[in-house]
């Protein structure tokens, strides 16, 4: 293994199995607790957080550094990231590479990444799991649909396991999770993040929510069914336009005993949230209380944790630059004008405010 470094940025390598092979120790990150870590470091990630920071739609001390964590077999190439840093000149996010041998049967017990989970967590004050591709159905015992498409395997055993490890689940009840020492550490899980959290803790996920939700076979029929059963912009599937979204705008129902209801003025207002996923929570995992629903109720929106308070589960996306730009128009139809931005439709209780309050939330929790 090697070590990159540069003026403006450090790669910390972490071998999580051969040690002899270390050649930077955990103890190199600084203890001070104003690391946030930030999983699958992408530039397009790394974009987004340093918009949302600097634009203080998340509003960090100015003093923070974030901590990029990433399996060295995932499919993206952190190279990208590392030349993105240095070319920007960023002097405050770290990448950390994992290096373990991971699969659906170690992933859930302590392993050989149990040691760098916990350092990471004592390191930092709270974690943010971005959006992605589908887990693999092995992680929660089930067979793979044909409509499941699994493409980066190993980025899904490092998260789970390293949630697992901070939350616990029912897959050991003996196992003492990392957030005991600290119960009001952060996490925020978005799309993907918030599916890895209730996998982690031991649930489930429907695998296709047209099909096994709303016995629907084709595209055309989840496009001619209400505006709030669409759950991702179905017509990328005709190929026929490579400037239209892959996400939908629909609202959402908070849950009268949710955190969230802080979150907006009135026990009436129903938000909208802009989403892109085709599956959803089944079974709820160890912990795991529902937040908000969508409007029909069939699809689990939201979640938090009974046990650790700062924990929160997104079913949506609330770190897309395009729902705070009134200039930014989105183009919903193949071959037709983009007319309308999000805040051009749901500006202040319609859902902008609620997509800030989340971010604004979490980031007085970090603190």
């Amino acid at each position: 293994m090697k070590i990159y470094s540069a003026l403006f940025t450090l790669l910390f390598v972490f071998g999580c199995q051969k040690k002899q092979s270390l050649q930077v120790t955990a103890d190199s990150i600084s203890p001070q607790r104003k690391h946030i870590i930030l999983m699958h470091p992408t530039v397009s990630n790394i974009k987004t957080f340093k918009y949302l920071v600097e634009n203080k739609i998340f509003p960090l001390p100015e003093d923070y550094k974030a901590i990029g964590v990433y399996h060295s077999l995932e499919e993206y190439n952190y190279m990208d990231t590392e030349d993105f840093i240095k070319q920007k000149g960023i002097t405050n996010v770290v990448l950390v590479r994992i290096d373990a041998e991971f699969s659906a049967n170690n992933i859930f017990k302590s392993n050989s990444c149990s040691d760098v989970f916990k350092t990471l967590f004592e390191k930092s004050n709270g974690a943010i799991f971005f959006g992605g591709p589908d887990i693999p159905p092995s992680c929660y015992e089930e067979q793979t649909s044909l409509l499941t498409t699994i493409t980066d395997p190993y980025r899904h055993y490092m998260e789970l396991s390293f949630l697992y490890h901070l939350l616990g689940g029912d897959q050991d009840s003996t196992y003492t999770p990392l957030l005991n020492i600290r119960p009001d550490y952060p996490i925020l899980g978005i799309c993907l993040g918030m599916q890895s959290i209730n996998v982690a803790t031991g649930g489930t996920l429907y695998q296709d929510i047209p099909s096994e939700l709303y016995n629907q076979k084709t595209i055309e029929e989840v496009m001619n069914t209400q505006q709030n059963q669409q759950h991702r912009n179905y017509q990328t599937n005709y190929s026929l336009d490579a400037e239209v979204t892959y996400y939908f705008y629909h609202q959402i129902a908070l849950e009268n005993d949710s955190p969230l209801r802080t979150y907006v003025s009135s026990d009436t207002i129903h938000p909208y949230v802009w989403s892109s996923h085709h599956q959803c929570l089944k079974q709820l995992g160890q912990g795991i209380k529902v937040a908000a629903r969508s409007m029909d109720g069939k699809i689990v929106e939201s979640i938090n944790h009974l046990k650790f308070p700062n924990v929160l589960g997104v079913q949506f996306h609330p770190e897309k630059k395009e729902l705070y730009e009134p200039n930014d128009k989105i183009r919903i139809s193949p071959l037709k004008p983009a007319e309308f931005s999000y805040i051009d439709l749901y500006s202040g209780d319609k859902g902008e405010s609620f997509q800030r309050a989340i971010w604004r939330e979490f980031a007085s929790k970090f603190r």
